[in-house]
């Protein structure tokens, strides 16, 4: 199961972290959000640990969201050594998400 973060699990992880990370901005009440999220753990258990796939509630954390000018969901950002990357919004197959995120391997 990927771990849903808060404010201060997505500021020592993803920010202060090394490597890929995955992030899934999502809403509870969000159908497309919905969709995504099997396809975001299917990719998450093809990719083992050479990436690592997270989940932020944005409204459980408005801060975080209004803060990387998150204001689509789903929005996937795709982070590399604490800095965003690449931002995907919408629903997407589980080839395209490991195809962008294998791009910054």
């Amino acid at each position: 199961m990927i771990k849903i973060l808060n404010a201060e699990e997505f500021n020592s992880t993803i920010e202060n972290g090394s490597g890929v990370a995955v992030v899934d901005f999502f809403a509870t009440w969000c159908a497309p959000c919905k969709m995504l999220a099997p396809v975001f753990q299917q990719a998450s258990d093809e990719m083992g640990s050479s990436a690592n796939f997270v989940k932020v509630d944005i409204d459980q954390t408005m801060d975080i969201a209004r803060k990387y000018n998150v204001s689509t969901v789903p929005t996937v950002m795709i982070f590399k050594d604490g800095k965003p990357v690449e931002i995907l919004v919408g629903f997407m197959p589980k080839e395209s998400l490991i195809s962008k995120v294998n791009n910054h391997l």
